[in-house]
Formats: structure tokens, sequence, C-alpha cells
């Protein structure tokens, strides 16, 4: 027979084993390189916070340099669960599912980046690179997260508590992670909760500037509780002809913002120098950002409230005498919370 004594064509497939894969190395930042990271993340701070990024620069330069890995990684969370573009405006919404698709997204490229994995987005492998440095957790990524997930399914505050939960997630969070970027134990709570009290503060100082931008989105950050006792409804609140009444609230908004900013401080005291320094002018500056807007009354949203830079200056130079005396009064009332007040409880 012709074919006798030929070797067969067909060949039985060898099995993929784990002998034949070459590993991923883990590296934290993906295996990028560190300066180049870092470049990364000081545009992103220039494009999308002046404010964050002028009290930056008071920082030494490790603490600099991690901070704006750690705002880079929170910029680019927010701007894919918005669907924008460095922090412009918010892009189409989609369906819920492409919503919950984003969050999902988020979520996987960090755990990929807690664990030095590559993930190909330089503010994701930048976070691992900060969170290798500094001791950042997947539990403090998750809670700034879940900030971004409440947006993703239209949430809206009912009350007080539930705003400040919110302003935990989206600001608080980002302020203990703030903490250990510049040195702060995780055995300190603390300065940790002082931390968190700092975000709080920035967070409301937003709701209140930009609460008709909001609400043009369809998004409502005031608790529906404060609106109702001004016989508001939400999606209605901003509208022109109920901004006198709008107005009414801030006072409300503010006084919690300084009681916040206030026991920062306190915070702050406890912090190296320069650290200090830097804390106390983005306090000054986001609470001027607050203040403006209840000064302006009903035509605080006439136009964006801005700190130009004159003024930040400014700010910088008495968060330098400030931060030189270090002995902040605190709020007006005893501090009886902590970070874990605000935190979900089961349910939430």
């Amino acid at each position: 027979m012709q074919n006798e004594g030929r070797r067969s064509l067909t060949t039985t497939p060898r099995p993929l084993t784990t002998q034949n894969l070459r590993p991923t190395i883990a590296q934290a930042g993906g295996g990028r390189d560190r300066a180049s990271l870092v470049d990364r993340a000081q545009e992103a701070i220039e494009e999308g916070s002046h404010s964050f990024a002028a009290a930056s620069r008071l920082f030494d330069r490790d603490t600099r340099e991690r901070a704006w890995l750690l705002y880079a990684w929170c910029r680019r969370c927010d701007d894919i669960a918005d669907n924008q573009d460095k922090g412009g405006p918010l892009g189409e919404p989609g369906s819920a599912k492409n919503a919950e698709d984003r969050i999902q997204a988020i979520r996987v490229l960090t755990r990929r980046a807690l664990s030095e994995q590559p993930t190909a987005d330089p503010a994701f492998d930048g976070f691992g690179l900060v969170a290798d440095e500094c001791g950042l957790t997947q539990d403090m990524a998750n809670d700034v997260i879940g900030g971004f997930a409440l947006d993703a399914t239209g949430w809206a505050p009912a009350n007080e508590r539930d705003m400040l939960r919110y302003c935990y997630h989206v600001a608080g969070a980002v302020g203990i992670m703030m903490a250990r970027v510049m040195g702060v134990s995780e055995d300190d709570g603390e300065t940790l909760d002082r931390a968190n009290d700092l975000g709080l503060a920035f967070q409301m100082a937003n709701i209140a500037r930009d609460v008709v931008e909001d609400a043009a989105a369809g998004r409502v950050y005031l608790p529906a509780t404060w609106l109702a006792e001004k016989g508001l409804a939400p999606g209605d609140h901003a509208l022109p002809e109920n901004r006198f009444v709008l107005a009414s609230l801030m006072p409300r908004l503010i006084g919690l913002m300084e009681k916040h900013e206030a026991a920062a401080r306190l915070g702050a005291a406890r912090l190296p120098f320069r650290s200090r320094w830097a804390v106390l002018a983005a306090a000054n500056i986001y609470g001027a950002i607050g203040r403006k807007v209840l000064a302006r009354g009903q035509k605080a949203w006439d136009r964006r409230v801005v700190v130009p830079g004159y003024e930040k200056l400014w700010h910088v130079v008495v968060a330098y005498f400030q931060a030189l005396r270090n002995s902040p009064p605190g709020p007006d009332e005893d501090i009886t919370w902590s970070r874990h007040d605000f935190r979900p409880v089961a349910g939430w």
C-alpha cells in the first residue's frame, strides 16, 4: 500500500498548561516608569483642578508626587463614571446597564492595579504605585468607588445623614487616603477622622457651588427633607424662579461645611509643617468657595463661583502663618463623630 510506512501528518495537540504560559510579573505601577506616571498625573491635576494643583505645590516632593498620582486616579474614575473628559461636561448617560458597566470597569482596573498588574491606563497604574508606596488598600478604594456607583444609579439623598454619607464616599474617603499619602499611620484614627472632615467640607462647598449645574444634569445632592421644608421639589429647586428660596438653604449647608472645616484644621495641626501648610491652603481656598456662594445669595449661580489666582495666593500666604502658629480653635461644638459615622450601614 502506498501509504504504508509514511509518517502521519496528523498530530495530537499538546494540552495548554501553566508550564507553557509566561506569567505577568507583579510590579507596582504595572511596570511603567515612575517618572512618566508622575508627569501624566501632574498634567491631570493641572487640567482638572487649579485649586488642588496650587495647594499640592506646598508639599515636599515625595508627598506632592504621590498626591498627584492619587488625584489622577480619582479624576480618571470620575471621567469613566460620568462618561466625560477631564472633568468637562457630562457625557450622554446612556442606559443603566452602560452606567453599571462603567463602574464595573473602574472596579476591575483598580483591583488589577492594586494587584500590581498592568492596566493599560496610566492613571490606574499610577494608583497601583502610590498604593504600594503608602499602604492604600482595596477597602479604601472601594469606599471611593461607592460614590461613583451612587451617581450611576441616579441616587439622591433623602436626609442630611444621606448627604454626609455621599460626601464621605466621594471626598471624605479620598481625604483619608491623602492622609496616608502624607504619612499618617493607619493606627492614628483621630487624624484620619479629621482628614475625612476636610473631604466632607470640600464636597459641601462643591454642592453649594454646583447645585444649578447638577440639577441641569438630573442630579440632586441637597437632602430631600431640606427641600421639602422650603416647599421645593427636587428637580425644580434650581429653576430661576426658585433661586431666592434655594439661597435660603445655603446658610445651613455652609454652616455644616464650616463645622467640618474647623474640625479638619485640628487634624492638620498634627501634620508635618509642609503638609499642614498645604492642607490649610486647600481648606482656605475651598472654604472661600462656599462662603462666596453664601455671600452672593440668589445670584450665586448667575455665574460660576471661582477663586482667582491672586486670591489663591492670599489664601496660601494666610495658611503659611496659620501653619506656623498651629493653634486652630476647632468647631464651636464638641466633636463626637468619626469617619465611621459616615460610612454606609446595612441596606443603605
